[in-house]
């Protein structure tokens, strides 16, 4: 299959917001074309959870309503965000759930109990509003499979065998039969036959490669065509509207003409570093986590043409690791820790011995902790996550399997005092990683002691719900609190990462993409990451990423369609 020459929609992006846009665009009769820069599709969406921040869905509607949903983004946005565009996302996010099950036939359910981020706000949920992909069999793709953006190493076990929420919270909490659980899930990988004699890869697909996988296959059964490694150039605007788009087609600089509109969906800008300088001037490119190639070329096309921005400045903060790569050790991976800093027997520190924040904080509450402490000590940027041979024995931290699994022996001689560092007592590890001696064991200190007491009188950690969520639920009484007291003692250097930027074109509650006097630039619209974000610098709950990503490239698929045909939007 060629480019083609022109389409009534040209998608330029291929994660969860791009994808689910082109089938929807499909559906309201339009005739369109999707263009990948990378050589695989699923963008950062394949690599994440795949949740989605669905207020008012089926399972809650007993505890949640729109006027509820809306308090909760009232407050958390702060007022960045104007209040029509909030109940754009509100009216339509319950309506997203229906399209994807009921047309699509990829089946979300409701995580209870997982909290929204921000329970001191008015409005927010302890059962919390996040939806997950049930897993998916990629043998459906056929081929395909093998151009779909890989999973994460912490959704694999082994870095290969695939897990679910349910997989993961077996491995951590350790529940009664939990080994045989673990045992079921690895024989099922071993025991495929004949996927096994095909490939390595396992073709149970979980969170973010689960959903890929359903919209990849609902374009291939449209026939809808996907271009990959094809990178947008430049956006042609003409007499006020955008009419055509340059693309780098197999080498060349190729023109597809659009007779309805462009959807941007090509991810942030977080691979820039010259963008990062510009925007933010306090983060570096290598510490974020996303895999995908991600540089601006939406915000760049865009800004070219007259867009007005916002939010350059943000990003979906998480604090990250340096990993070497299963097989070259000089090749590193960038791993999150999104909820490592919550499980007891841990404690996170700044340069100079202090803590400076709750370590159960949602990962982009603690990202700006950290900026906000480095701001005032200049000793964070790096900081430290320190803990004891309880927690290493017990808990996957960072991707590096528990103790019980992957004794110290088994460690690459090269990670220590390098990745992990280790010594006998808290103040030969505190000289290792150059920390104050005197402040850290009086840190672990108070920490034991507050670990006796189930109470943080620093940080209140473990008080809230969704501290908990992510705790050890066999230690009593305070679930995210055990003390640090056995040896050896471990660190690992903690930066600022993140899972992409947040800021780029203004756009309106249709996603259509606004100039600096608020007026919408004909047949331009953005969605997901590449957009300036409905959620502002805020992260209101799981899936407050790929949910408003969807969801606006469903609106502006119908509003595509509403505003530039006679076909009406389903």
């Amino acid at each position: 299959m060629s480019l083609p020459e022109e389409c009534d929609v040209l998608v330029v992006g291929s994660g969860g917001g791009g994808l689910l846009s082109a089938v929807r665009a499909h559906d309201n009769g339009l005739k369109v074309a999707v263009v990948e820069k990378s050589d695989r599709y699923g963008g950062t969406t394949a690599v994440a959870g795949g949740g989605i921040w669905i207020p008012n869905n089926d399972a809650i509607k007993d505890v949640d309503s729109p006027e509820l949903a809306l308090t909760y983004l009232k407050a958390i946005t702060d007022g960045q965000v104007p209040e029509h565009k909030l109940k754009a996302y509100i009216e339509s996010a319950p309506k997203l759930v229906e399209y994807l099950m009921a047309t699509l036939g990829i089946h979300y359910y409701h995580t209870a109990h997982y909290p929204d981020y921000r329970l001191e706000l008015p409005g927010a949920l302890p059962i919390g509003r996040h939806m997950l992909p049930s897993p998916r069999d990629g043998r459906k793709l056929g081929d395909e499979l093998f151009h779909l953006r890989e999973p994460q190493p912490y959704y694999r076990v082994l870095r290969k065998v695939h897990i679910d929420l349910a997989d993961m919270g077996a491995l951590i909490q350790r529940p009664k039969g939990w080994k045989r659980q673990v045992f079921q899930l690895l024989s099922r990988y071993a025991l495929d036959v004949p996927w096994r004699f095909k490939s390595s890869r396992d073709r149970r697909l979980t969170f973010g490669n689960a959903l890929m996988a359903g919209l990849r296959q609902n374009m291939l059964e449209r026939g809808i065509p996907l271009f990959l490694s094809t990178p947008l150039d430049e956006l042609v605007r003409e007499d006020g509207a955008v009419t055509a788009a340059y693309v780098t087609y197999k080498g060349s600089r190729r023109r597809v003409a659009v007779r309805k509109g462009v959807i941007l969906a090509s991810g942030g800008f977080e691979k820039s570093q010259e963008l990062r300088n510009r925007e933010m001037g306090h983060t570096q490119v290598e510490w974020s986590i996303t895999p995908a190639p991600n540089t601006g070329d939406g915000l760049n096309a865009a800004e070219k043409i007259g867009a007005a921005t916002e939010f350059l400045d943000k990003a979906w903060w998480c604090p990250s690791i340096r990993l070497p790569g299963p097989v070259m050790s000089s090749v590193d991976l960038r791993v999150g820790l999104f909820s490592d800093r919550a499980l007891p027997h841990t404690v996170c520190v700044n340069r100079n011995g202090d803590r400076f924040a709750n370590e159960a904080l949602n990962y982009n509450d603690f990202g700006w902790a950290m900026l906000a402490d480095n701001e005032k000590t200049g000793a964070n940027l790096p900081c430290w996550i320190v803990f004891d041979a309880q927690a290493r024995a017990k808990y996957p931290i960072g991707s590096i399997w528990p103790s019980a699994v992957k004794p110290d022996r088994f460690i690459p001689q090269d990670w220590w005092d390098n990745i992990l560092y280790r010594a006998d007592t808290v103040r030969g590890l505190a000289e290792k990683i150059e920390v104050e001696p005197a402040k850290l064991e009086a840190v672990v200190q108070r920490m034991n002691h507050y670990a006796s007491t189930g109470i943080d009188e620093e940080f209140s950690r473990g008080e809230s719900a969704y501290d908990r969520y992510f705790g050890d639920q066999r230690i009593m009484p305070n679930p995210n609190l055990g003390p640090i007291e056995k040896a050896p003692f471990y660190a690992m250097r903690l930066d600022l990462g993140d899972t992409g930027t947040k800021g780029g074109p203004k756009v309106d509650e249709y996603a259509n993409v606004l100039q600096a006097d608020g007026t919408p630039i004909k047949g331009l619209y953005a969605v997901g990451n590449v957009a300036g974000s409905v959620m502002a610098g805020a992260y209101p709950g799981p899936g407050s990423t790929i949910g408003p990503a969807m969801v606006f490239g469903m609106v502006a698929a119908d509003h595509i369609a509403r505003t530039t045909s006679n076909l009406p939007p389903r």
